[in-house]
């Protein structure tokens, strides 16, 4: 006597049959439920349940945070118009420091929301020099207002982007 085994439905879609399986918790999942992780596929469930581990900032880290990453970008902003050009080699120096001194200051507490509300605070932070230049250069600033618009922009991007990459590390 041969058994036929039984035919799986996913768990989140009833009219989907499946041969798959999360390996953490067993759970009927199809193609679309499935989660490829490094040990194998994963209801998205248990890969939320997982990546909450790794949120451990605290309510207070966002506050200083932003206040570190708004200071040091104001501060990094108000030196472009003297750098000009030199800002392309600058800008991912600044980021740098102003990541590493949030790192610093949150003890390296993590969280996506914390990364998120840092960079946020580095482009604001830059953005009283950006419309001052912003506004000198429609009142008839010249060719040289333009390119210190050009110069505060691209530190704004820069500072921003790397703060956030180089806070939220490398995923794969």
């Amino acid at each position: 006597m041969t058994e036929t085994p039984s035919t799986l439905y996913c768990a989140n879609h009833p009219n989907v049959e499946t041969g798959l399986r999360c390996n953490n918790c067993e759970k009927p999942i199809c193609a679309k439920c499935a989660v490829l992780t490094p040990t194998g596929y994963r209801c998205k469930e248990c890969v939320r349940k997982q990546q909450k581990v790794f949120d451990t900032a605290l309510p207070y880290d966002f506050l200083t945070a932003v206040v570190v990453a708004g200071i040091l970008s104001y501060i990094g902003s108000r030196l472009v118009p003297f750098i000009g050009f030199f800002t392309i080699f600058i800008a991912p120096v600044a980021g740098f420091v102003v990541a590493e001194a949030v790192r610093f200051v949150v003890r390296r507490r993590r969280s996506k929301k914390l990364f998120l509300s840092a960079a946020t605070a580095a482009a604001v932070g830059s953005l009283p020099v950006l419309l001052g230049i912003l506004i000198g250069v429609s009142f008839g600033g010249g060719i040289f207002g333009l390119l210190g618009l050009v110069w505060q922009g691209l530190y704004t991007f820069t500072v921003t982007t790397t703060v956030y990459y180089r806070l939220r590390g490398i995923n794969m």
